[in-house]
């Protein structure tokens, strides 16, 4: 029988990235404690022995509106946790991104004193809806950040906060030879890796912006093949219906996104952590976001920052090229993509990328949190 002390968790990962990040946290947490996980989470989280309340899924919702559409169901589920986390008489609830969704929680949770409340990935209040913080330092005990100018941020407002650091610091690049052995790909070709979100929503809005630009480029030239890596198998099956018709040279295979950045020439990427991931790896993205009217009209308006992308937030400079909204279209990515192939970038910059993403690590951040 273990000697360790006990610590009954909830926890709310909903995103792909999110459940990796639970994965770590909970297992440094396990070097002390043993720990009993209630909430939801991804397949990372559920190996930890979390018996998730619900597909998390469904919190795969992005933007102001589509919030807005769903808000009957994300209430309704929101206030079934509180109820969980509740009854359980949980020690810690770790929210890891989401941040909307969470806050919620970690409002409830703290106005009934039922536990310590930690987030794990800030809240982009650095880059927009800076009046959020007010909140996080009323509701929220500790915030875990993956970048140092976020920690920065934090410390500068007096609140407690951590640099975790992100996992791409420790990423290393495939074998070009073992990944093409695997996937049995061609020697004589050359790829480029399409990245279209790791959400349903993200896939529709973004997928057949990206088939044009294949059509487009294939046309140019026949010596690449595209490669495209899906989170998991539902995601695979929507990701063939759009090309079920088609037949250009595209592979799509799931959870293989370090393999195919690792081999490709360059990216094409939907903004977000995957930008980050593909600069790391040498496959210079060019980072492309498009939502509703309504939702770009919004959050345009209220952003504090020059760039979206991550590396190039990192970098503080335009390194890698955006296209958002109107300007992402087909014809506007194939340009970028012959400037790519016309005047390759250099990749020094992945290595400054990777330095800055160095953190405190999650031991560090474990023990921080049981000291609360």
């Amino acid at each position: 029988m273990s000697s360790k002390p006990t610590l009954k968790v909830g926890v709310v990962a909903g995103e792909f990235s999110g459940d990796r990040l639970g994965l770590e946290i909970i297992k440094a947490l396990k070097v002390s404690f043993e720990v009993k996980l209630f909430g939801v989470g991804g397949p990372e989280m559920r190996m930890q022995g979390l018996n998730s309340e619900f597909d998390f899924k469904k919190l795969h919702i992005m933007g102001l509106i589509e919030p807005l559409l769903n808000i009957r169901e994300l209430t309704k589920l929101r206030k079934n946790l509180i109820k969980k986390f509740t009854e359980e008489g949980i020690d810690y609830f770790i929210g890891i991104d989401s941040p909307d969704f969470n806050m919620g929680i970690h409002k409830a949770l703290k106005n009934r004193k039922v536990s310590k409340n930690i987030q794990i990935v800030s809240p982009s209040v650095w880059g927009w809806r800076q009046g959020r913080i007010r909140a996080i330092e009323k509701y929220i005990d500790f915030t875990a950040c993956l970048f140092n100018f976020e920690d920065k941020f934090y410390k500068e407002r007096g609140l407690n906060s951590i640099h975790l650091g992100h996992p791409f610091s420790e990423i290393i690049k495939a074998d070009i030879q073992d990944v093409r052995a695997k996937f049995n790909l061609k020697d004589d070709t050359k790829f480029i890796s399409i990245l279209p979100g790791s959400r349903e929503s993200e896939i529709k809005k973004m997928l057949p912006i990206y088939i044009d630009f294949i059509r487009k480029h294939n046309q140019e030239s026949d010596s690449y093949t595209y490669l495209i890596p899906a989170a998991d198998k539902d995601l695979k099956d929507l990701i063939e219906s759009y090309l079920h018709e088609t037949k250009l040279p595209i592979i799509i295979e799931c959870n293989c996104s370090r393999e195919f950045l690792s081999i490709s020439e360059y990216s094409i990427v939907t903004s977000g952590t995957a930008s980050l991931e593909a600069a790391v790896l040498g496959a210079d993205p060019i980072i492309c976001y498009k939502t509703n009217t309504l939702n770009y009209s919004i959050i345009s308006r209220m952003l504090k920052v020059k760039h979206i992308g991550l590396p190039n937030l990192l970098l503080d400079s335009r390194r890698y090229p955006e296209l958002l909204q109107n300007e992402c279209t087909p014809e506007s990515i194939f340009l970028e993509a012959k400037s790519l192939e016309d005047c390759p970038t250099q990749k020094g910059d992945k290595v400054d990328i990777k330095n800055l993403l160095t953190g405190e690590g999650f031991l560090a951040t474990a023990n921080r949190i049981s000291l609360l």
